[in-house]
């Protein structure tokens, strides 16, 4: 077996290390904090515009939760999605995001 790659149970190989950071995506909103939906992370992860293609080695997984290579840098992760989401209006004004690594 190489060193970094694992097979799933259905016989797949997977690389273990590209995806080896686990993320917690929240946003504010009313003076709580929720996790961001599973459908805005997933709008995120699947544009293909972003002219930085280190965006492209994340994983949305869950309500709240990413799993992003090692070479993605937090704050431009955090500032790219911001932006996305306000576009798209999925981030209420004044709203910012809580990215915190697991």
């Amino acid at each position: 077996m190489v060193r970094g790659f694992g097979k799933c149970a259905a016989g797949v190989w997977l690389n273990q290390l590209m995806f080896a950071r686990k993320i917690r995506v929240e946003y504010e909103e009313n003076g709580s904090t929720l996790p961001c939906p599973l459908k805005w992370l997933d709008s995120f992860s699947m544009r293909s515009f972003t002219n930085f293609s280190v965006f492209d080695d994340t994983l949305p997984v869950a309500d709240g939760e990413l799993e992003i290579g090692s070479g993605v840098p937090l704050d431009d992760l955090r500032s790219s999605m911001e932006d996305w989401f306000r576009r798209k209006g999925y981030l209420p004004k004044g709203s910012h995001l809580l990215l915190v690594e697991k």
